[in-house]
């Protein structure tokens, strides 16, 4: 459970100075574009009438307040981009960059080299000096122009890093590993009383951060992976007996699968892992599978990469350097056996199986992806010259958020499979109800 404290942002004290920013116009005066500590986004906007809805959990609405934490003359900020790649990473480093810069008139931004890796003086990894010139074309292209890597540092060598380069301001650009180290790294930093604000941009393709509506990269990887399976469709189809495999990106959610092929509507069975399902038997995935195929003689599967665990025996639990579960391949799997599924039953199948993922991940971010990194980008830096710390921002009900990071990891952001999403994915795909 979650209660208001767990959604009190830390903070490095009093807003002294006067905000640079001018949002002053003839039809608007200036105090109305600029945020205060109470106003606040409610966590859940729905409700009975009649009920009593005075005690629900609201968060601290972001954007600019008209007093900052720090001297922006005399400030430094820094980014860094940690774990697996998705696009739009380089669009929030060149807007962190402008906003800051340009509109807060912050002298001196860096880059911090190959994730927090570039926060230990022994990587050797000395931080980039970002100018205008750098930043320039990075929007257009996928990737980090900062390097990435996955792992923990010591949050001590971090904070010894941040104060010896006379840091700020540091920007967190991760999933939830990225945000764990965060914490951690916020945490040394305020048992120093040292005033560095650490600030996170949640970034997860698999769009499963919670109070994060939508997380940026998610919908180019739907644009994407759609494409895929309009290819995956083809090659079925054309063949004898024609089945695509498709596995997508989701560790622990199937947005992306779900999405997808509601997208494409070319998909026959679509797998999650929040929906186990029976592989062998009566109305299993195999015995489905085969009633399609004697049917139509082509099928499309989506799987998505933390599906169908429960089909795997071992119990070992491994964990990549970031300390993500590290699951069953159940691509290769089910490939395996499909196939030997209809040799036993001597029908002869052409199977494709096609992982798009690493293409998926590293392409540029399409259009609405860009306009989210540039307002997730302008939220954190106007949350940090606040002196707001230990916090990521979130995206709730079409407002932006300060959600504290300890607070983004009491539970997991699942596909609601009772819910509109899923009842799609049903009726594009006449897959059995599991």
């Amino acid at each position: 459970m979650i209660n208001q404290d767990d959604l009190r942002v830390e903070s490095l004290g009093e807003c002294l100075f006067a905000s640079p920013l001018n949002f002053a116009s003839a039809a608007h005066s200036e105090e109305s574009y600029f945020r205060c500590e109470d106003d606040r986004v409610r966590m859940t906007v729905r409700f009975r009438t009649g009920a009593d809805d005075a005690d629900s959990l609201s968060f601290e609405e972001a954007g600019p307040r008209k007093k900052v934490y720090f001297d922006p003359a005399q400030s430094t900020a820094a980014i860094v981009t940690c774990g697996g790649l998705s696009p739009g990473l380089n669009n929030v480093v060149r807007s962190i960059f402008h906003e800051a810069s340009e509109n807060y008139g912050i002298k001196r931004v860096l880059g911090i080299r190959n994730g927090y890796l570039g926060l230990n003086p022994q990587s050797g990894l000395a931080p980039i000096e970002i100018t205008r010139e750098f930043v320039e074309p990075i929007d257009k292209i996928g990737g980090t122009v900062l390097g990435s890597s996955r792992g923990p540092q010591d949050p001590a060598v971090m904070a010894d890093f941040l104060q010896s380069h006379n840091i700020n301001m540091l920007f967190c650009l991760g999933g939830d590993g990225t945000q764990r180290g965060a914490h951690k790294l916020s945490e040394e930093l305020l048992r120093r009383n040292a005033p560095i604000a650490v600030i996170g941009i949640p970034k997860t393709i698999d769009n499963d951060v919670p109070f994060v509506r939508l997380s940026f990269g998610f919908t180019t990887a739907l644009e994407k992976a759609a494409e895929v399976i309009r290819g995956a469709h083809v090659e079925a189809r054309d063949a004898i007996n024609g089945i695509s495999v498709v596995k997508l990106m989701g560790r622990h959610a199937g947005f992306i699968a779900a999405g997808a092929s509601v997208v494409s509507q070319e998909v026959d069975f679509t797998l999650v892992p929040e929906v186990p399902f029976p592989l062998e038997g009566d109305g299993g995935l195999l015995h489905s599978l085969e009633r399609r195929m004697r049917d139509r003689g082509h099928a499309v599967i989506v799987v998505a990469e933390g599906a169908g665990q429960h089909l795997f025996q071992s119990t070992e639990q491994r964990r990549d350097h970031s300390g993500n579960l590290l699951h069953e391949d159940i691509g290769h799997f089910l490939r395996q056996r499909i196939a030997e599924h209809f040799a036993e039953r001597e029908l002869p199948v052409s199977i494709k199986y096609i992982d798009p993922s690493y293409h998926i991940r590293s392409v540029p971010a399409n259009v609405y992806d860009r306009y989210l990194c540039d307002q997730m980008a302008r939220h954190a830096v106007h949350a940090a010259m606040a002196g707001k710390t230990d916090a990521m921002i979130g995206f709730e009900h079409h407002h932006y958020i300060h959600v504290p990071i300890p607070a983004s990891s009491k539970f997991a952001k699942q596909m609601e499979v009772t819910g509109d999403l899923w009842r799609a994915v049903l009726e594009a795909t006449s897959q059995p109800r599991w």
